[in-house]
């Protein structure tokens, strides 16, 4: 039976076609992977689904009182909350029981207590004690029902999978990192146990541990999910079904990920060889009409009719191929960064004091679980945090260029925002990087909170590419990038002639170019 139902969904954002027409059925426990190229509306159809957005038309049923949950990509909590009573949010239901059951138990005492001198028949009598104790019992079983016992290990086991107890349990949510804050709103989720889970992205701020267990999780997990993800081993785990969305239109494929890639890669090549076949069919019809104008009217006039009734083939098109290139336009004297005795933090200091180097020409990944300090770090090695202790020295001819993780976009377009950064530039070229980028003219006049992760990432990359640095500091930069801008920017920084300090969570990405590896776990 199916769970969610959707029934020609189009939509249009300003002028720009995101889908037209798609439908499909997700079954009950149905585990889905929904997949595309950065800004091909997967985000879009997930807030659709969830009902943070309407659709231009279009139907979008769920099965009369089915439950989903929706991980966001932005979203909030309540400030002066710890992350466990966050995450026991998702039994507030239960735990207002609890309060119910000894509220009751508190009365019945006090009528126990007062019990002589009452009569039966009174309101706080010993028949009054009888009604109280049904409601007792009856509340005491749904309690034992709903497993709300074993809440707490419940509980454990999802803050300890996604790394939450090492954040601490008890720690305040306004005190949180952006991702720290998403692997927090995801164990809310997965202890809420919905019917549907529409989870957006899910791996982006985890670490590979993180992302094992979550793996193991979802494989076991007995409702439906969709997820949208750029990570392919972590699809093809999961994933029993994959929708693909790709120039405005929904396709369902049967199997994981890479039963998806076969399938998909198939039909390309079918539907290439058909529109070549056609394209000659068409070549020679007009040929023949052209040829046979006057001398056999009848025959061309034959000709044209079937040429009208051709249902042209769209050639496959995996729309334009982002391609990233960072140019130093200096060279830094030998030692680009040293930093003595350094310790980074906020209230205590994150590890031991620590001598750092980085020399012209190194390529560092910084590795490490989430909450261990890398962001940190990079900021104090740039200035823009105070060290907690220690010294760091930049040297001469240094020129940075810093890729943030969390960055808030603004009502500024790609185009406007590149414009007034660089003055000294004209549109032309500007509009050239960002196209390069894998930018379409659409993208680069929509506000940049408009667009989708991906596409705001290669906004912000294309910075990188305008700017001069010879030193560039990023920070998680493939998240939200689908896996053709991946293999750009890998290709991009691996022929890098400057000097680059990186964190990621993807070996994958880093480990085939780097030149060192910094592990702050082990600080």
């Amino acid at each position: 039976m199916s769970i969610l139902t959707v029934e020609q969904l189009t939509h249009t954002f300003g002028d720009k076609p995101v889908f037209r027409e798609i439908g499909f059925r997700l079954l009950r426990g149905e585990h889905a992977g929904l997949v595309g190229g950065n800004g091909a509306g997967k985000s879009t159809l997930l807030r659709m689904l969830a009902g943070d957005l309407i659709p231009d038309a279009g139907q979008i049923g769920w099965l009369p009182g089915a439950k989903f949950g929706y991980l966001r990509q932005d979203f909030d909590l309540v400030p002066g909350t710890t992350v466990l009573e966050t995450l026991q949010g998702a039994f507030a239901h239960l735990y207002e029981l609890e309060r119910r059951i000894a509220e009751l138990a508190g009365e019945m005492a006090a009528i126990s207590s007062r019990s002589p001198e009452l009569s039966p028949g009174t309101d706080s009598g010993p028949d009054r004690i009888t009604v109280l104790l049904a409601k007792y019992g009856e509340l005491q079983d749904e309690l034992e029902h709903s497993g709300f016992y074993r809440l707490d290990a419940k509980i454990a086991e999802v803050a300890s999978g996604l790394g939450l107890t090492e954040i601490g349990l008890d720690r305040k949510v306004e005190q949180l990192s952006g991702g720290q804050r998403t692997k927090l709103l995801l164990g809310v989720l997965l202890l809420e146990e919905p019917q549907v889970l529409l989870l957006d992205e899910p791996t982006n701020h985890l670490d590979d541990a993180h992302i094992e267990w979550l793996t193991e999780y979802l494989k076991r997990y007995e409702q439906a999910f969709i997820v949208v993800s750029h990570d392919e081993r972590f699809l093809n785990e999961i994933t029993g079904a994959i929708y693909h969305l790709e120039h405005q239109r929904l396709k369902r494929y049967a199997g994981n990920y890479g039963a998806f890639l076969s399938q998909y890669e198939q039909g390309s090549r079918q539907v290439e060889e058909a529109y070549e076949r056609q394209q000659k069919e068409i070549v020679k019809l007009e040929r023949f009409i052209e040829k046979n104008r006057i001398r056999k009217a009848k025959q061309a006039k034959s000709r044209e009719k079937m040429l009208e009734r051709i249902q042209v083939i769209e050639r496959p098109s995996a729309g334009p191929q982002p391609r990233f290139e960072f140019k130093p336009q200096t060279e830094p004297v030998p030692r680009v960064l040293e930093a003595a005795g350094l310790q980074i933090g906020y209230d205590a200091p994150m590890f031991a004091p620590r001598d750092l180097r980085i020399g012209r020409g190194d390529k560092i990944a910084v590795i490490g679980s989430n909450g261990i300090g890398k962001s940190t770090l990079l900021k104090t090695l740039l200035g823009h945090l105070r060290p907690f202790s220690g010294k760091v020295r930049i040297g001469e001819r240094v020129q940075s260029g810093y890729y943030a993780q969390e960055q808030p976009a603004d009502a500024q377009t790609p185009l406007e925002f590149l414009c007034a950064l660089r003055t000294d530039l004209t549109q032309r070229e500007i509009r050239k990087t960002l196209a390069m980028a894998g930018l379409s003219d659409q993208h680069i006049r929509q506000p940049l909170n408009r667009l989708s992760g991906g596409e705001r990432a290669k906004a912000r990359l294309s910075e990188l590419m305008l700017s001069p640095a010879n030193f560039l500091v990023l920070d998680e930069p493939t998240n939200h990038l689908d896996v053709r801008a991946k293999e750009a920017l890998k290709e991009a920084l691996s022929h890098y002639a400057g000097t680059i300090l990186l964190v990621s969570h993807e070996p994958s990405f880093y480990r085939d170019w780097v030149t060192g590896v910094w592990e702050v776990e082990r600080w």
